[in-house]
């Protein structure tokens, strides 16, 4: 079986994740988001694009309610002992084979905690499940509870997140070794994503981005290559993954020679991020994060060219996206805690200029100084032509 943890490791989640609904007053949670179902259960699939649903009883019963399509990918990689199956039909109804295995569970009344924020309930079918069930259940909002546990890695996560970072840097090292006058985007991601597969990893959570040329300047993934110039930039943001857990990273590469303004934007990315290395640590909040990033920028006269928020956690996350919570923006008040892995990046964009600068890597927290876990230096990477 594909299973990446422990029994007793997840019995753990499951004792944390009960502990935690009780303080909350729910008899039961509808999980949604992948995540929280490959958190709890190791069960590994993409087929939350479709309806399914997880339902975990304060003492612990756990049932899958999933598609045939998915019920030996349940029986394979997760610790799941009872799935059942809705059945695609004409005119089925997905809430209402939902509503029919809380009856048989005895939770029609009860209060019911239901992941609304996630990729895997859509608006259309959260409309049917407030639709189907506000008659028999107390909803609450509970988007909120396996994310809080989620944040804070356990021993056995931790050595996954590591052995992602390894496979990050051996992904930009792959990577350099393509980059040059004439090289093509293509090969560049292709030589990154086979490093991360020739050492074991999975796919990532969205695409690499890649963007040369004023592309560079761009943030996320978009469709189209181009071969390199003599004098370019190139802006990369990738992550190694392991077992679904990320670890990420972020550099402008230069082509030929920097120019001044690249000089004066990596001077200023270098000293914001060391700015937030000192933010990094227990006693501080998210919140911290970004207006360490903010002033630091600021004071390089980079106001207009820095973005709202500076980074988030990772872990283990599916597509669309590897971002998790929490994220580092101004007032956000989450706590920075130990055991916590988080990507923070500097990204700078004068559109005046066509300059692209970026600077991003992976910490663990601990009681003090944050361990970043990537080993590649932070100098301003330039290839010559």
């Amino acid at each position: 079986m594909a299973i990446h943890f422990t029994k007793p490791e997840f019995e753990s989640r499951r004792i944390s994740l009960c502990a935690l609904m009780a303080d909350e007053g729910l008899d039961a949670m509808l999980l949604f988001a992948q995540e929280s179902m490959y958190w709890l259960t190791g069960y590994d699939t993409f087929g939350f694009c479709h309806f399914q649903c997880m339902v975990v009883t304060r003492d612990g019963r756990t049932v899958l309610l999933t598609r045939s399509a998915d019920l030996r990918q349940a029986q394979q990689t997760s610790i799941v002992s009872d799935i059942r199956v809705w059945v695609d039909r004409g005119g089925a109804s997905p809430t209402e084979q939902l509503r029919d295995l809380l009856f048989e569970m005895d939770l029609l009344g009860s209060r019911l905690g239901v992941e609304y924020d996630t990729h895997g309930l859509t608006a259309r079918l959260g409309k049917d499940l407030d639709e189907t069930l506000r008659s028999f259940a107390d909803l609450d909002d509970a988007s909120s509870l396996v994310p809080l546990l989620r944040a804070v890695k356990s021993p056995a996560e931790i050595e996954y997140v590591r052995k992602a970072a390894e496979l990050a840097d051996d992904a930009f090292l792959a990577a350099m070794e393509e980059i040059g006058p004439g090289a093509d985007e293509g090969r560049i991601l292709a030589a990154m994503q086979g490093a991360v597969f020739e050492g074991g990893g999975d796919y990532p959570g969205n695409e690499f981005i890649i963007g040369s040329g004023r592309d560079a300047l761009l943030c996320r993934y978009k469709s189209g290559r181009r071969q390199l110039s003599e004098n370019d930039q190139l802006t990369l943001e990738w992550a190694g993954v392991y077992r679904r857990y990320h670890a990420a990273l972020m550099r402008t590469v230069i082509i030929g020679k920097p120019t001044p303004e690249h000089e004066r934007l990596y001077a200023a990315a270098f000293d914001a991020l060391h700015e937030v290395e000192k933010a990094l640590k227990p006693g501080h909040t998210f919140g911290d994060l970004f207006d360490a990033h903010a002033l630091a920028l600021d004071r390089h006269g980079m106001q207009h060219h820095r973005l709202n928020a500076c980074g988030y956690s990772l872990g283990a996350r599916f597509s669309p996206s590897w971002m998790d919570w929490p994220m580092a923006y101004h007032a956000n008040t989450a706590e920075i805690v130990p055991d916590m892995t988080i990507f923070m990046h500097m990204i700078l964009a004068d559109s005046l200029t066509g300059t692209a600068m970026t600077l991003g890597r992976t910490y663990l927290t601990g009681e003090g100084d944050p361990e970043c876990l990537s080993k590649l230096p932070l100098d301003l990477p330039v290839k010559a032509g």
